[in-house]
This record gives C-alpha cells, sequence and structure tokens, in this order.
C-alpha cells in the first residue's frame, strides 16, 4: 500500500483538514492556525505537518502567502497552477519523461507475470480512483493513483528497476497531484479511462499494449501539467 512521503500519518492529516474544508468547518478566505498552533491542535509533528500542507496546497485546496499565512481557496474558481516543489532539483519534465522511461518499461516486465490477485488489487485502487474524485475527495483520490502506479510496480519481475521507481518515489507522486487543481471532468473520464485500459492490457498479459497504455496515460498527465513531452 502506497504511503506518503511523510508516512500514513501526513496522509491522515491532509484527510483530516480537507474534511474540515469540504464540511465548511473551514471556509474559503480563512486563515489556518499558524503551524506550531496547528501541530499541536492535531496533535502530530511539525514536519508531518508542513508535508500534509503541502499536499494541500498541490492539490489546490489552500494557498501559502509569504509574511501573509496560509488559507483556503475556493474550488470553484480556477487558481494559477501550483509551484513544482523540487524545481530547484528536477524539472518537472525531466521528471515526466523519466517517468514513461522507468513506468512504461515496469508495466511491459508487469504484464508478463501479472496474478488475478494482483489485478484484484489494481481495480480495486482504479474504483476507488473513480470514486473519490466523484465524491470530492482529492486526497483519497490521489492516494487511490499512487496505489494503482504502486501496484503495478510492485509486480514488476525486475527487481532494481522496481528500486530505482521507488528511489525516486517523492517525485512520481508530485507529478500525478501537480494536475490535479487544473484537471477539468472531460480529462478526469479520459484518466479513468487510461487506469481502465491499463488494467485491460495487464488482464491479457500483453506486455506491449501494456507499455503503450502507461505511456499514453503518463503524456496525457504530463499534458494536464502544462509539460509535453514524447
Amino acid at each position: 500500500m502506497v504511503m506518503w512521503d511523510k508516512g500514513p500519518v501526513a496522509q491522515g492529516v491532509a484527510s483530516r483538514l480537507q474534511g474540515m474544508i469540504r464540511s465548511g468547518e473551514l471556509k474559503a478566505g480563512d486563515k489556518l492556525p499558524s503551524q506550531r498552533v496547528l501541530s499541536e491542535q492535531l496533535r502530530v509533528s511539525r514536519p508531518t505537518l508542513r508535508e500534509a500542507l503541502l499536499t494541500l496546497e498541490t492539490l489546490g485546496l489552500i494557498q501559502t502567502l509569504p509574511a501573509r499565512g496560509t488559507f483556503v481557496l475556493d474550488r470553484d474558481r480556477q487558481h494559477a497552477r501550483a509551484i513544482w516543489r523540487y524545481d530547484d532539483a528536477h524539472d518537472l519534465a525531466d521528471v515526466f519523461q523519466t517517468r514513461m522511461l522507468i513506468e512504461g518499461e515496469i508495466c511491459a516486465l508487469s504484464a508478463r507475470g501479472m496474478t488475478d490477485d494482483t489485478l484484484d488489487a489494481l481495480g480495486a485502487a482504479a474504483e476507488t480512483f473513480e470514486r473519490a474524485w466523484h465524491d470530492g475527495d482529492l486526497v483519497g483520490h490521489v492516494a487511490a493513483d499512487l496505489a494503482l502506479h504502486q501496484g503495478v510496480a510492485d509486480a514488476c519481475p525486475n527487481r532494481m528497476l522496481a528500486g530505482i521507481y521507488v528511489g525516486m518515489q517523492h517525485l512520481l507522486n508530485e507529478t500525478q497531484r501537480q494536475p490535479i487543481p487544473n484537471t477539468d471532468p472531460d480529462r478526469m473520464r479520459q484518466s479513468i479511462a487510461e487506469h481502465r485500459g491499463i488494467l485491460e492490457a495487464l488482464k491479457a498479459r500483453n506486455p506491449i499494449a501494456a507499455r503503450e497504455a502507461m505511456l499514453s496515460h503518463i503524456q496525457n498527465t504530463a499534458r494536464c501539467a502544462g509539460v509535453l513531452v514524447d
């Protein structure tokens, strides 16, 4: 099961804060308490809280303004594209291109030895991915997305390649969160269909089709994030 960069606690904190936003306890324009106060209220460490806040900011739910604080955003309004948080180390286009190289091959190799149990788990992740989107649960939606991609990597018989995937997972994960604020319903329907296409290719144990389905999915995700990759 995929965990977020600071572990399941950060995901739980992100979910709790998202729930407060969705319920109206935190409304658009509201300023969040300081990190010191909020970490005490939620009984989590400040590094864990920071990771949760960064996740929510990437998803377009909050925005931190220098010297002003962190504010809840109005999801019905179009906002500027989220800042790529690893820009000082890796270009976003390079990360998407690397994803294509690694995940395309992982998907092809995984197809050859795909088991029914793994297919069931991937199918459940795909269903959660779709349901969470329709429910407005962006944190759960992305967690299911990450679980699906991680599940494919876990099935890869080339452990060195799977290890490379794990080693750069924090970058890969962020590229899956990055497009969310700018994803319209048509694109999400396409993404849901792309996941189904990947699963169908894996179910058929067809490496060529699996590779192509994964490559197409990553290309389209990159395009939604404002990046063109070949």
